[in-house]
This record gives structure tokens, sequence and C-alpha cells, in this order.
């Protein structure tokens, strides 16, 4: 059988290359073996990718077992949380772009045959997704798994809720500095992707969805044995799918692409994944509409209410049936397609045998009609944006406040510590888009410190950036298009009056047209906040948050 390693190691031309690869200590008789790249993400910069090390061998291991020979190549990453509202978070969503050329680079340089991707956190793994659409190459994705939740006084403790949101209780005098602190050592008590239904867990859990990882993988904990058996057996598996050119665009079809999103809604997932599931979709040739989000959110039921949302956890949803057990939930719905595992998805819902009912609801009791995200559109968003509606309170389904506007995520947060927002207000938060950001930043620290100060159901967040996926309450992202390229955001000024209605998904800015008219031939944009560096040339390359921002 031929393999795309030939080019480096068969015929007489190839004299030079084999002898730089018995340099690095492969032995002569397993240079007809499949050669197999560990795409690595570990780093000790990152809680959930420190423990890479250990799954790294098992995946060798596996490798070796089925046939293969493994080389360990790394990736940079960065930590979304350790990044947030300062400089850092500026390189978090092009990180998406970076990781997939990297891994493009060395695929195509070193003529690998197959792919592991190790991954767990926030843009590493959908860079990874775009990286195996973009290759066709055989690839299963391995991600590290979730993080376990942290205690205090018989409480579990999370990230958000117990530092971000912490931070807006102690402003208020709720919380002592000893209860802070208390939350600040023990919110992440060790390794893995923060505990929540996340960017990181949700993309996780998606992948599986779609079937690019084995079952269980996406939410089988950080540091347990039953994910050192994943990494092994995903090992095993590759070299299978590359003997028979199983390869990422025959599983990441159309159908699977709606599957995990019917899994998301039906989940309550980060509003991040609608900007990730449609770059790997470009990547795959795969035609997926922004419209078909909120298509689908229609007939999808919201079953999970994991934290931050709800009270439930990572380690709540393995134990309750995983990933397979959500495609159970929704059967009748959900589309047949093969996965990496062999199995087709049909086969892997009828093998399911017992499903968590409080929490995991049945369809005839969700916690809402509606999936967890909603598309709006309306003058402010001729475009789109994007809400997160399973964290939104009743009371906020539909709103009316008057517009306080600032140009970045740093005034607004002066402002939100310096409590002069006030009840009925509507923040608006631009040039933070893929362009103006660049880098279309989240707003974690505005939208949790709202929420920690008690204003989460009576003060609205506009913004053409992004949110965090522990972010709840009324914040709507993804604005397009968004103020760099004057988008109607770009018009908004204080004291406007902005009108959101989710159930009619509408956004609605009450300006009179010939006034935003007036401010339109009155606009220019501003200089751009970064100038050097290669996310100057992003900036140039990269579309509004509807298409996904992608590199044109």
């Amino acid at each position: 059988m031929s393999q795309r390693s030939d080019r480096v190691k068969k015929g007489v031309e190839r004299v030079p290359h084999r002898a730089l690869m018995y340099a690095t200590g492969v032995p002569k008789k397993e240079m007809k073996k499949p050669f197999i790249g560990i795409a690595s993400s570990f780093t000790d910069l990152i809680p959930g990718h420190i423990g890479m090390r250990d799954l790294e061998r098992f995946v060798e291991k596996g490798i070796h077992t089925g046939g293969g020979y493994p080389f360990i190549f790394g990736l940079p990453g960065v930590c979304d949380g350790i990044a947030m509202g300062h400089k850092g978070m500026h390189y978090s969503l092009p990180l998406r772009d970076l990781i997939a050329d990297l891994v493009e680079s060395v695929a195509e340089g070193h003529a690998l045959d197959g792919l592991i991707l190790l991954t767990n956190c926030d843009k590493i793994s959908p860079g990874m997704l775009m990286a195996a659409a973009r290759l066709d190459i055989p690839s299963i994705v391995v991600s590290a798994g979730p993080m376990m939740t942290g205690r205090y006084r018989g409480k579990k403790l999370s990230l958000i809720r117990n530092t971000f949101e912490a931070m807006g209780r102690f402003k208020n005098g709720e919380i002592t500095a000893d209860e802070l602190s208390s939350c600040e050592m023990g919110a992440c008590p060790g390794a893995g992707s923060c505990q929540g239904l996340y960017t990181a867990n949700t993309m996780n859990c998606l992948t599986e969805a779609m079937g690019m990882s084995l079952p269980w993988c996406g939410t089988a904990m950080a540091g347990s044995a039953e994910k050192r058996r994943i990494a092994f057996e995903s090992g095993v598996r590759i070299v299978e799918l590359v003997q028979k050119n199983i390869t990422p665009r025959k599983i990441m079809t159309r159908a699977a692409f709606e599957n995990a999103i019917r899994v998301d809604l039906a989940l309550g997932g980060s509003s991040n994944t609608v900007l990730h599931l449609l770059a790997i979709a470009h990547e795959a040739g795969v035609d997926l509409p922004l419209e078909l989000f909120d298509e689908l959110s229609k007939t999808t039921p919201h079953i999970a209410s994991l934290e931050p949302v709800g009270d439930y956890y990572m380690e709540d949803l393995h134990w309750a049936g995983g990933i397979s057990a959500v495609l159970a939930r929704l059967k009748d719905s959900i589309q047949d397609n093969p996965t990496v595992s062999g199995k087709r998805i049909k086969a892997l819902i009828s093998a399911v045998d017992y499903i968590d009912d409080n929490v995991l609801r049945p369809l005839k009791r969700p916690h809402h009609k509606e999936g967890g995200i909603a598309i709006l559109k309306g003058n402010l968003a001729p475009l789109g944006a994007v809400v997160k509606q399973s964290g939104v309170s009743s009371a906020m389904m539909r709103f009316s406040g008057r517009a306080r506007v600032f140009d970045s995520e740093e005034r607004a947060m002066k402002a939100i510590l310096k409590k002069d927002i006030k009840k009925g207000d509507c923040i608006v938060i631009r040039y933070e888009g893929p362009k103006g950001g660049p880098g279309m930043r989240e707003m974690l620290s505005p939208t949790a410190t709202l929420m920690g100060m008690g204003l989460g159901d009576s003060v609205a967040l506009l913004t053409d950036g992004r949110f965090s996926g522990g972010t709840r309450g009324p914040c709507i992202g993804h604005i397009s298009p968004e103020a760099m390229e004057g988008g109607p955001i770009a018009l908004v000024k204080e004291g406007d009056l902005i009108e959101l209605d989710i159930h009619k998904r509408t956004l609605q800015l009450r300006v009179p047209e010939e006034e935003l008219e007036s401010r339109r031939k009155a606009w220019k944009a501003p200089a751009p906040k970064i100038t050097s560096g290669w996310l100057s040339r992003y900036a140039r390359n990269v579309t509004s948050a509807n298409t996904g921002a992608i590199q044109e």
C-alpha cells in the first residue's frame, strides 16, 4: 500500500531524507510503517494542557501497538482565562488560525500519513479541527479532559462563579477578602479544562458528536485512567484509519455539523461554537450558513443545565451518560454518520443503556423548549448577532434600554467597577471585533462582574466582540458587520434607545434612518489599535464574525 510518507522515505533519491530520519533514532525496520504525527499542545502554561505528557505516552503506545511509528511535534497554546482582560486576549482567536497553519506545515513538510491531535482548551481544539478538515488526512482528536470541581466548606467551586463573578460579589461587599482568597485558591484544583460548559468543554463535546473523537472522549475527566485508555485506543485506531484511508471529510459532513449543532443547543453550550463550527465547515468545504443555528434551535430543546447557567458540571455530564446519551436523547433528529471509531452514530446511540434524567432531562420536560443559542438580526446587526439564550432569565428576553457606549473593553470595565452602570442601561462595547480588536476579545470580565454585582437581570451588554463560554445573562455578541467595518454598531451614540427581543430574534436601534445616514456619512474608521506584529496582518485579512472570522 502506498503511503504519503513514501514521499520522504522511498527511493534512491531519498537517501538524504532517510539519513536525517535515522538521525532521530528511527529503526530501519520501522521505516515501512505509517508515520503518525502526534500534534501535542502540551504546555506548562495552561491547566488544561499540563497533563498531556502522560497522554502522549499512551498515544505512542497505541500507535506502536497498531503498527505505526509515532512522531510528537509541539504546538503553542494560550489560556483564555489568563489572557482575559488585557492585551493577551487579542491573540486568543487568531491563535486558532495559527494552529491550523502550523499543523498543516508540519504534516505537509514531513509527509505524515495520519495525525493524533492532542488538544483541550478554547481556540486550540477548533484550530486542530480546521487543520484536519483542510489537510483531509486520517486524523483523530484526543482532548485531555475536564477539570474536577474544587471544594470550599462543603460547596463545589468552579472558575467562573468563584473567581470572575466573585470579584463582583466582593466589590458589592457580599464576601470578605478571606472568602475571595479561598475561592482563588480552591476554584481550580488541578489539571483539566475548566469545569463548566465553557468553550473548551463545549468544543470537545461537539468534536465527539461530529465523530472526530472516540466515544466518551469529550467528557472523560483529566488525569483519569479512562482518559489514558482513550488515548491508547486512539493511537491504535489512527493506524487503521490510515490503512483504510478514512479521512476527516468523510466524517465531517453536513450531517455531522448539524448533529454537533443540535448537541450544542441541547446542552446550552458556549456561543463561541458558532464562530468555530463556521470556520471548521469552511475548511471542510461544507456550506454552513449562520441562520442554520437558529433554524435548528427552534426544534431542539435545551435539556441540560450545566455551569455557568446551572449547577451541574462536566463530571456530572460524564456520569450521566456523556455525549452518546445526549445523542440518544435527540435520536429522532440526529442523522446517521460515520465516526473515527468505526461505528456509525446510530450504532453508538443504540448502545446507550443509561441516562441520568436529572442531568439530561427527557424531551418532554426540558429546561427550555428551544436550544441554547439564538441568532438575532435587525438594523443594529443586519448580518446577525449571537446570544446564549439559555443563560438569559425570562425577565430579560425582552429589553429596552439607553445606550452606554464604550470603544474598548477597558473603558467599559472601568465604568462597571466605578458603579457608573445603572439598571436599565444597555452597554455597547465596540471596536472589539475580529478586525477592530483585533482578535475579537472575550468579554468575560465585564459580564461576570455585572452578574456578581447583581445587574444580570437589569443591564444588557452588546458587542462586536465575543463572550466566554462562561458568560451568562443578556449578552449579545458577534454583532456583524463589526464597527471597524462601518457596521451600524459604529453609529450608536450615548443615550440612544436599543430594543432587544430574543423571542422575535430582533435587535433594533431606535434611531430614525435619516439620522443614521447622517452619522454614517460622518463616520471615519479609527486608527488600528495594533499596527505591528502578526496581529496587524491578521486584522487586514480577517472577515466579520458572521462568516466564522475566517482569514481570506
